[in-house]
């Protein structure tokens, strides 16, 4: 890791711990005591127009409107991944650093088991804020998600894997119950299906997040040594192998206006398949995972180091691009190999997306920057990614 992204990562974690990783969202407009004052908040159009006049607008309303900054569970799951692994990857004979660090990784563990969502049939987590989806569906806070409950449980997994605190473990293992008990499944003709996206009805046609209720029982798998979960998870991964195209591209999901092909999803769709073959074993979709990997890595990427968006457009660069970039190819064992993309990728990103304050900007676009320090979309994932980075770079 080069000076340049030492300085980076050291910065970035500074501006978290100050804010105690608590934060801003894109999508946490429906939070707004003025919104909810004026009655307008139980208007699905009203809700939906709400959220994207903030997710949209390069100027912070949340002050003004009176967005609270809360704690967001996917958040610091990946916040607590990142420090699990630094620190299961710092040599123990500098006791100061280490036992600074693990008292880290214990508040961060601690606060996340007290964020759960009650009343399911296994840990879940779901988002600090009410969400309305352009689909129609409303998700009110806290509402448990195959997304916030896969990344709450891998920090926690990455958690016990570092101290040996079985509490992370079990709390992360009845994650499981979750997936198969709460989650709905949306069935094929060939018996392969996909799980939803949360308990809501009517929300299972996402790629990525079916591939999360697998790569989560796939981690549960390698604990328990319980077949029953690979059976289920492989279900799951074979309807998405199936939607992939020739070409090894995915678009986002099923219904007519998911039909976009992006970066981060995708990346997040190789990332749960190499999961799924490192917990299961089951390496039989490595071929699959290679024409998506090549796919990947020839159209989101500049030559400059510019993470697009779109496989057939740049704009808007958001951050999730370059921070996922490293999540997959660490994933899959291939940072090295591609160390010249990754620096170039990075470089780029911390010349352009980086405050002096240390936090990464949200997005650029043609004619500005939304430079709102989002903690979960922004420092979390690039914590996360840096983190991973640093470790893999420095074996």
């Amino acid at each position: 890791m080069n000076i340049q992204m030492d300085k980076s990562v050291e910065l970035l974690l500074e501006y978290c711990e100050q804010e105690q990783f608590k934060g801003w969202d894109p999508y946490d407009g429906l939070n707004s005591r003025v919104f909810r004052s004026l009655g307008l908040n139980r208007v699905p159009f009203f809700r939906l127009a709400w959220i994207q006049l903030f997710k949209r607008n390069p100027f912070n309303l949340r002050r003004l409107l009176l967005v609270p900054k809360g704690y967001n569970p996917k958040g610091i799951g990946l916040f607590l991944s990142g420090y699990s692994k630094l620190l299961l990857s710092m040599d123990k004979a500098d006791n100061q650093e280490v036992e600074k660090l693990k008292s880290q990784v214990q508040s961060l563990a601690k606060l996340l088991i007290s964020l759960q969502s009650q009343g399911y049939s296994g840990a879940c987590w779901g988002y600090n804020f009410d969400w309305q989806a352009r689909g129609g569906l409303f998700f009110p806070s806290g509402t448990p998600t195959v997304v916030a409950t896969t990344y709450a449980a891998f920090g926690l997994f990455d958690a016990y894997e570092a101290t040996g605190e079985k509490i992370y473990l079990e709390t992360a293992i009845t994650s499981a119950k979750f997936v198969l008990n709460d989650l709905s499944r949306d069935y094929r003709d060939d018996g392969t299906f996909l799980f939803s996206y949360s308990v809501t009805k009517g929300n299972n046609t996402v790629y990525n997040a079916s591939l999360l209720g697998s790569k989560l029982l796939s981690r549960v798998y390698h604990y328990t040594g319980d077949k029953s979960l690979i059976e289920v998870a492989k279900g799951s991964v074979q309807s998405v192998l199936n939607a992939q195209e020739e070409d090894g591209s995915w678009v986002y999901g099923e219904l007519e206006f998911q039909s976009w092909k992006d970066s981060f999803h995708t990346g997040f769709n190789l990332e749960c398949l190499s999961e799924y073959m490192k917990f299961s074993g089951d390496h039989s979709i490595e071929k699959a995972v290679q024409k998506g990997l090549d796919y990947y890595l020839k159209n989101f990427f500049t030559d400059e180091g510019v993470p697009k968006y779109y496989h057939d457009g740049t704009y808007p660069v958001d951050i999730h691009s370059p921070a996922q970039l490293v999540v997959t190819l660490a994933s899959l064992g291939l940072i090295k190999e591609n160390v010249s993309l990754v620096q170039k990728v990075l470089d780029w990103t911390i010349r352009n997306m980086q405050s002096q304050e240390g936090y990464f900007y949200y997005q650029i676009k043609p004619r500005f920057t939304t430079k709102i320090p989002y903690m979960r979309w922004s420092q979390a994932w690039m914590a996360h990614s840096l983190l991973v980075y640093k470790i893999a770079t420095n074996e």
